[in-house]
């Protein structure tokens, strides 16, 4: 990937997105932008892989990717991430270890760049120590709580209901995501879902 400093509207955009985590001064955005880049994916094109220690932690500016593994050749799709979301192999980030799965560009997408170096330095820095921790434990639940639900609702929820949940909380999801990519997602086949898209179409309001 190919990195640039990142424009003051773009800053802006990413500084109102943290607030969700952390608030910074003045003079601590200053200092924290200064470990920040730009970079971008074309359509396919990957932001991690298995086997390969993730480098980085992004922010979706624009585009959107999905997480997947490999089972017996076989490509299993654990989620998706749209604009003005965190994307990451976090544990792999965090443990310098090789990651277990892929992430990928499902369109063209513009991101804002963390390197796993610049956040240590930012660690290590007396102004900002103590907002990098409070961002790093956030994330940590931010992920957390998206595996749990992801969990849960396999134990719990029928594919049906599953897909009514996704579409509800990420409604462009239809149009940006093949849908032999939510189907996988589901657990079930592309037949199955078109089969479920279709009931409800014609299920009386």
């Amino acid at each position: 990937m190919i990195k640039l400093p990142p424009d003051p509207a773009t800053l802006l955009v990413f500084r109102k997105a943290l607030e969700k985590f952390v608030t910074f001064s003045e003079e601590e955005w200053r200092l924290f932008v200064q470990h920040v880049s730009t970079s971008s994916l074309k359509k396919k094109e990957h932001f991690a892989r298995e086997g390969e220690i993730a480098s980085y932690i992004g922010f979706i500016l624009t585009g959107s990717v999905r997480y997947y593994h490999i089972k017996d050749g076989e490509e299993i799709t654990g989620y998706f991430s749209f604009d003005g979301e965190l994307v990451s192999s976090y544990k792999s980030f965090l443990t310098r270890q090789p990651g277990t799965g892929y992430i990928q560009a499902l369109e063209p997408a513009t991101l804002l760049l963390i390197s796993y170096h610049d956040l240590q330095n930012m660690l290590n820095h007396p102004l900002l120590a103590y907002k990098m921790e409070r961002f790093g434990r956030l994330t940590a639940e931010y992920y957390l709580c998206c595996y749990e639900e992801r969990i849960s609702s396999f134990i719990t929820q029928t594919p049906e209901e599953r897909y009514q949940d996704l579409v509800s909380k990420e409604r462009e999801i239809l149009q940006r995501v093949p849908q032999h990519y939510i189907a996988n997602f589901l657990g079930i086949t592309p037949v199955s879902l078109s089969r479920i898209r279709k009931r409800l179409l014609f299920q009386p309001s």
